[in-house]
């Protein structure tokens, strides 16, 4: 659905005038009028400057610029679109800022009396320079933003004010990423159809909507244009958890047309882990991916193989459900637990241990609970809290306030590729430009490929704790 939304507060502003003005809708259209009266329920632009908006939350799209009488009939402006204040300030190259996926920082021209829509990305706020030093008026700059609206089969509402808080804005995040036909990683970047992102944003849209046709037009897309030699999105793991989704989703949904469409596929996948598992349990796999925060862990190995006990486990269920040939599963399953899945350090791949075999040490569940909230990753925090639950369902719900509550008090209005607690510390909102001696929480945090302003602040993989939410509502107020 395509909505039009106007700016909910000005930011800066300079060499501009009545620039509260902008918050006043006016017609989406621009009008034929110049008289003293008229300018002055508009905005005027004296010579060169800027203005920065904020459209109050998350959004997926871009802006339509309504103009007046201008000086000259076209000027130059430069539009940046930014998750953050700080990001519509930066160059490009400046601390990551980039075009990656969606262009967000363009310089085009704007003609007197025009309605042109400019830009496609994520963005929560807008910064417009203008370059040339001429006169004009600007009627409304509306932001039209893309999102998923559709009638929901569940929504908390419970009396947990922050609760709800959390669970509306994993909403947003997943409304936003689920907008078109496919559903993406993250409306600024990468807007991909990231297979493993899938599962928690699988769990968050059939929680809200039951079934979706763009859940499945994504795994099919994914499946279809994944050759049989391949892996999906080029990462071994990742076609473990298309299966899970594709099980997953059946379960959750009752889909038997969809799964039964994708039994070939899923029998095909099981034979080529077999593959690339040896007789003794090792791997031959060519890269192990389990999140971001893992990429330089040692558990790496012992993440993925819970992951494919974990696709191993649902395809052997599923198969045997349809009368298939259960017994390439069964083989792959005992050889990959020849090997134990011993965890050093990581909260997620504990987590993915218990989904795999079902329970974990109580020296592992304490490494879980260590520290509360550090440690916990956005991809992973519904398994995460799932497995803190299996043992204490009231300090999951903590940890669960805890984290997510964290990027809210920072301004958050959808949730993160990736929050890391300490990040916090003498840092700024999301919706002020940092103090002098305050670190940026967007420019100078992240990692690995979301490092400074290419980190994505609407994730669709942050949207797991819905279903966690629903899972536990019982022991909510």
């Amino acid at each position: 659905m395509l909505q039009t939304i106007l700016p909910r507060k000005i930011v800066r502003a300079k060499n501009f005038v009545d620039v509260q003005n902008l918050k006043i809708k006016k017609p989406v259209q621009p009008v034929l009028r110049s008289d003293l009266d008229w300018k002055n329920q508009n905005t005027i632009f004296n010579g060169t400057g800027y203005i920065i908006l904020d459209f109050g939350k998350e959004m997926n799209g871009g802006i339509r610029i309504i103009t007046g009488a201008i000086d000259k009939k076209n000027i130059t402006v430069r539009i940046r679109f930014g998750e953050s204040v700080s990001e519509t300030c930066a160059e490009l190259g400046e601390k990551g800022a980039c075009n990656d996926h969606g262009v967000r920082d363009m310089t085009v021209n704007l003609s007197f009396f025009s309605n042109a829509k400019f830009g496609d990305a994520g963005f929560r706020f807008v910064r417009i320079d203008f370059l040339d030093d001429v006169n004009g008026v600007i009627q409304n700059v509306f932001c039209e933003n893309n999102i998923l609206v559709k009638k929901t089969v569940y929504r908390y509402n419970g009396s947990d004010k922050l609760v709800k808080n959390i669970f509306d804005t994993a909403k947003r995040t997943v409304d936003l990423c689920a907008a078109g036909e496919y559903v993406w990683d993250g409306v600024k970047r990468d807007r991909l159809v990231w297979i493993g992102d899938m599962h928690p944003e699988m769990l968050a849209l059939t929680t809200l909507y039951g079934r979706l046709d763009r859940v499945e037009n994504s795994l099919k897309l994914v499946r279809d244009a994944t050759p049989d030699t391949l892996w999906m999105n080029g990462i071994p793991a990742y076609s473990m958890w298309w299966v899970i989704c594709v099980v997953d989703y059946y379960k959750l949904t009752g889909a038997k047309d969809f799964i039964m469409d994708n039994l070939y596929k899923i029998e095909k996948l099981v034979k080529r882990f077999d593959d690339f598992v040896d007789e003794n349990g090792d791997f031959k796999f060519n890269y192990l991916f389990v999140d971001w925060p893992c990429e330089a862990s040692e558990d790496r190995e012992a993440g993925v193989r819970a992951i494919n006990i974990f696709a191993a486990n649902l395809a052997l269920e599923v198969l045997k459900e349809f009368d298939k040939d259960i017994s390439v599963c069964e083989r792959l399953i005992a050889k990959l637990k020849k090997k134990p899945i011993i965890v050093k350090e990581k909260k997620q791949v504990i987590a993915l241990k218990y989904f795999a075999l079902g329970e974990i040490s109580d020296q592992e569940y304490e490494m879980l609970i260590r520290g509360g909230a550090e440690g916990i990753s956005t991809f992973m925090s519904y398994y995460i809290l799932k497995a803190i639950a299996s043992r204490d369902v009231k300090m999951a719900i903590d940890i669960m306030k805890e984290y997510y509550g964290a990027m809210l008090d920072i301004g958050a209005t959808t949730f993160f590729e990736d929050f890391n607690m300490a990040w916090l510390k003498n840092a700024s909102r999301i919706d002020k430009m940092p103090k002098k001696g305050q670190d940026d929480i967007h420019g100078d945090r992240g990692d690995y490929c979301y490092k400074g302003f290419r980190h994505s602040f609407c994730h669709g993989w942050s949207s797991g704790v819905i279903k966690f939410i629903q899972e536990y509502k019982d022991y909510l107020a």
